[in-house]
């Protein structure tokens, strides 16, 4: 059972479906029941409710966790090669789970998926929603036999796929709030483009760590990859130039949390969770890497990139507290 877990990273597993609940109830619910609008020159409150059934979206973030396993599972059986060099102590697929019941779990997994994510887009009335789950299996068996080893596109490839897990909630809660408030909306000229945006920077966040941390590993995994044909940043480009851009991209992502902050947020309690728990931590993940010349070195920055993806999503807490408390 260990391995079995191992090989779905469950862990991570559980991550994406705190993050999924925590979009639902902590971001969109508060901010749909201090929903304003402005009418006859000021602003006047009307407390909203989610429209999308607790069974359903429960469904949603199933079809989400299954994906997302057989993602991994199918990673694994294509890998072991290169793992036994990078990490053989943590090989699973070919030692306590055969090569052939991994590739049966990983399709069905993959079903389990489809069919969840295609019925939850046929109830919201919607159906080709269910598209999405198809595609993403899709790309994730060429991104496991393909893109992965070619020179950036895998990584852009998990980032946007990481992106997508806090946005699937708004895409599939959208459609049902603009059907059900339809009166509401036209009457007040009125839109949830505000809690779109909220969600969607939580994604960008998303992107842009996973996109750094991608970048990390590859580093960390240099050895095996180089060995079996990887075409990775740091095999193409090198070891200093990959830390110059994983260190921009830090900056990047600090400085657009920054103005993000200065011109939407500029509250105390904000400011000061996202100075102690997403930029301090970066600070020291950037000179981890500057000082970074071991494969230890890169799973320690992997490690802490992983911890400030974690408290990006505890600001989703944050946000519900302020939010209950105006």
């Amino acid at each position: 059972m260990l391995s079995f877990f191992r090989l779905i990273r469950l862990p991570n597993l559980i991550i994406i479906a705190l993050t999924q609940y925590f979009m639902r109830f902590f971001i969109i619910k508060p901010m749909l029941e201090h929903f304003s609008m402005k009418v006859s020159g000021i602003y006047q409150m009307y407390k909203l409710e989610l429209q999308m059934n607790e069974f359903d979206f429960l469904f949603l973030v199933l079809a989400t966790i299954f994906l997302t396993a057989a993602g991994y599972i199918i990673n694994d059986y294509f890998d072991r090669r290169i793992d036994q060099v990078n990490k053989p102590e943590k090989v699973v697929v070919g030692k306590t789970i055969n090569r052939r019941t991994a590739m049966t779990l990983h399709w069905i997994f993959n079903l389990l998926g489809v069919v969840l994510g295609f019925y939850v887009s046929w109830k919201i009335g919607i159906y080709k929603l269910g598209f999405i789950f198809l595609i993403i299996t899709g790309i994730l068996w060429y991104y496991t036999t393909s893109y992965k080893k070619q020179f950036l596109v895998g990584n852009l490839v998990v980032a946007f796929l990481t992106a997508l897990v806090p946005l699937m909630v708004i895409l599939y809660e959208l459609p049902l709030l603009n059907k059900f408030y339809s009166k509401i909306i036209m009457l007040y000229e009125a839109n949830f483009y505000g809690i779109f945006m909220w969600v969607t920077a939580f994604s960008a966040f998303a992107f842009l760590t996973t996109l750094i941390r991608e970048i990390v590993k590859d580093t960390e995994d240099f050895e095996g990859d180089s060995m079996y044909g990887g075409n990775t940043i740091p095999i193409i480009t090198g070891i200093t130039t990959t830390k110059f851009i994983v260190i921009l991209l830090s900056l990047f992502t600090v400085t657009a949390i920054g103005y993000l902050y200065f011109t939407f947020l500029n509250d105390w309690l904000s400011g000061l969770y996202i100075g102690l728990s997403i930029v301090l931590p970066f600070l020291v993940f950037i000179v981890i890497i500057l000082r970074a010349n071991t494969q230890k070195h890169y799973s320690i920055a992997s490690l802490l990139m992983k911890v400030i993806m974690l408290f990006g999503i505890f600001y989703s807490l944050v946000v519900n507290y302020i939010l209950n408390n105006i």
